[in-house]
Order: C-alpha cells, then structure tokens, then sequence
C-alpha cells in the first residue's frame, strides 16, 4: 500500500499569498485614486490633424500622453472614403466605433473585399505587431485606447505620410 503524504500549509505560509494577492489587487486602485475623475464634452474636444496617418484624419486626445508608458484614450475621426494602409503597433490596440463604419482587414496587403465592417458599438481588438488596415465610406469616429508608448507602423514604408 502506498502512503500519501499531504502537506498541511501553515497559517503564517497562507498569509503571504494572500498578502500579495492583497497589494497586487489594491495597486490599481491606489493609482485611481490618486487622480482626479475625468469627464469629456464631446462638443469641447480639440481636434487636430494626425501626421502618422494619412492626411484627413484627426485626433482628439482625451488621456495620455500617447508616448509614455501610461494608458491613453483618444478620438480618431476619418472623413467619408478615408483608407489607413497595412501598419502594425507595438502594443495591444482597442478600438470601439463611436459613429459610421470602420472597415477593418488583417494581412500586409490592403483587400476592400478582405474587411469586416464594425459599425456604432462594434469594438476590435488587434495584439501587438499585428498588421492590419481600414478604410471608411462615411464619416466615422472610433475610440482608441491603450497603452504607450504608442507607434504606428508601415508595412511598406513608402506609406507612411511622415516620410513624405
């Protein structure tokens, strides 16, 4: 017959797990509570043109910065038939449409065909270096949110208006 030994952990050997699961779960409220609540008009947003797409676009800051180390949340609004070309990030990208259709496609080649329409409410979320593209028919504004630093990146290079 085989002997099973069981180990029986001791009170003080359960108190760290649980004192780190304690500190792990009280970190992010400790940091919102030392800012400040945030509330957005969004007839007060400052729109402004956006140099790492194409020309058209606009963004509105609501958190950031986006080049830091710390969430951020922006407005994009792209006018009617507006095409942002295979590009990639470096972090997870998240984006909920807000008004009209974000037609969103996967690969390194822009396909009008290869999209899937996101229309208002629809959310997307794409893992870092994950090349993807758009393109609108209408206006549309989506929300993006992440985490910076924030970059965006060309498949092909000769797309990027920033070089241009």
């Amino acid at each position: 017959m085989l002997a099973v030994q069981t180990a029986h952990p001791t009170r003080s050997a359960l108190r760290v797990p649980a004192v780190a699961l304690a500190l792990a779960l009280a970190s992010p409220l400790a940091w919102a509570q030392t800012g400040q609540h945030l509330m957005v008009d969004p007839a007060k947003l400052n729109w402004t043109a956006v140099p790492s797409l194409p020309p058209g676009a606009q963004i509105a800051v609501i958190e950031g910065p986006m080049s830091e180390a710390v969430p951020f949340t922006v407005r994009l609004k792209f006018p009617a038939n507006y095409r942002i070309p295979p590009h990639w990030h470096p972090g997870v990208e998240r984006v909920t449409v807000l008004s009209g259709t974000f037609n969103l496609g996967h690969g390194e080649k822009f396909d009008n065909a290869g999209t899937h329409p996101l229309t208002t409410g629809a959310v997307a979320i794409m893992q870092p270096k994950s090349p993807h593209y758009a393109w609108t028919s209408g206006e549309t504004i989506v929300q993006l949110h992440g985490m910076g630093p924030w970059g965006v990146n060309y498949v092909n290079p000769a797309d990027d208006p920033r070089a241009k």
